[in-house]
């Protein structure tokens, strides 16, 4: 397996990955799950306050924008659902187990 937290995403283009696939892939990152469609992953980041919340969202805005992939956010006071999924394919690609390997790599 290659660690994902070094590799760059790349267009997307055809279909989703299969149900098995993303399964394989959810192992090398840990804390997030595939949803009930296996069209999306997500995950739950908990923090001590809003600032610290908010430094890890604009970490993951640097990101995003570097590897020109984009998660939807969700932000509270101290916490932040992060979820993947790629809009060209219908679902997941390998560019959302890139990113999440590299915001997880922020976290723990």
């Amino acid at each position: 397996m290659t660690d994902l937290r070094h590799r760059h995403c790349q267009p997307q283009t055809g279909t989703a990955l299969e149900r098995a696939v993303a399964e394989r892939q959810l192992r090398e990152i840990p804390g997030w799950a595939l949803d009930d469609g296996g069209h999306s992953i997500q995950r739950t980041f908990a923090f001590p306050d809003y600032y610290a919340t908010i430094a890890f969202v604009n970490a993951i805005a640097w990101i995003a924008n570097r590897e020109d992939h984009h998660p939807d956010l969700e932000v509270g006071y101290n916490r932040c659902t992060v979820r993947f999924s790629t809009h060209s394919v219908g679902g997941l690609s390998d560019n959302d187990f890139i990113c999440a390997a590299q915001i997880s790599a922020l976290f723990d």
